[in-house]
């Protein structure tokens, strides 16, 4: 069996180095050794484990003004041959990130939060490539959701009158509010609350995490906690719903369906397609 070749962008951003260091012990996958970071990374390379990662950065990866420049991207796909792309780099690059994937034909999985997801998506539309695009790349909680948004069309007003407390928890180096819990709130407003986004206790003091919320010390600088909390107009009935994610592995199992759910669609020369986890729920 070949293995499937993936690079992962965003090193040496925490969540895309562990991916590819689950990736480096998965005999289903090989580690394309090139990295796309940000303008402001210094280093060349990065190391997981005693493996080296070459750092590409955005005014080297291609140049759309000199079409005779041999780009770095068109050096590492002649090298490496096809390979998926998974993007974990941050909200202020994904639509630009995106553009540059669909512009040099490179299919990609982006769990990447933020940018406008519209456009996102018509980006993906409208080239030659598909993409599996997810807020959340954490199976369980894409089930959860997916029985939320279940009760949401079919029970809409369930919770009518009800108020609504989101607190969502996460590392301080996580500078948007969680994609998850945006989410969360369009099925909540279905069930008859009234939320914005705005509403979102967003907690990222580790002095807070750890003495009031509780999270584990060795967390602290990676997690994911989310609850969400119903009260009755007279408070006497309350719901309460939580999912807490200690670490970031829960993210690279999802992150390795996405990337076999996505080569099955590139084998059937599936293009300008956008896919989401719950269809790789569904696909798996």
């Amino acid at each position: 069996m070949n293995r499937l070749k993936v690079m992962v962008n965003g090193m040496p951003g925490n969540v895309a180095a562990s991916i590819a260091k689950h990736i480096l012990t998965d005999e289903r996958f090989e580690l394309v050794r090139h990295s796309l970071t940000g303008p402001d990374i210094t280093a060349m390379e990065f190391l997981i484990d005693e493996t080296p990662v070459q750092l590409v950065k955005p005014d080297s990866r291609d140049d759309t003004r000199d079409a005779t420049r041999d780009a770095a991207i068109e050096k590492i796909k002649e090298t490496e041959g096809p390979f998926i792309t998974v993007d974990f780099t941050l909200p202020v690059a994904v639509n630009d990130n995106a553009a540059f994937y669909c512009r040099h034909e490179l299919p990609f999985v982006m769990g990447t939060t933020g940018g406008d997801r519209v456009m996102l998506e018509q980006t993906v539309r409208n080239s030659l490539i598909s993409a599996v695009i997810a807020p959340n790349m954490a199976k369980q909680i894409v089930g959860f959701q997916a029985m939320m948004e279940y009760a949401a069309e079919n029970f809409p007003g369930l919770f009518g009158g009800y108020s609504l407390e989101i607190r969502e928890s996460h590392q301080k180096t996580k500078v948007d509010t969680s994609g998850t819990a945006k989410a969360m709130v369009n099925y909540f407003n279905k069930l008859g609350v009234r939320f914005t986004e705005n509403d979102i206790i967003k907690i990222r003091d580790p002095k807070i995490q750890q003495k009031q919320w509780k999270i584990p010390e060795k967390y602290i600088n990676g997690h994911a906690w989310h609850t969400y909390t119903l009260d009755a107009p007279d408070k006497t009935a309350q719901f309460s719903f939580s999912h807490n994610i200690n670490g970031r592995d829960i993210y690279s199992w999802g992150t390795f369906d996405a990337i076999l759910f996505l080569q099955k669609k590139i084998e059937t020369q599936t293009k300008g397609n956008v896919f989401t986890m719950i269809d790789v729920l569904k696909g798996s």
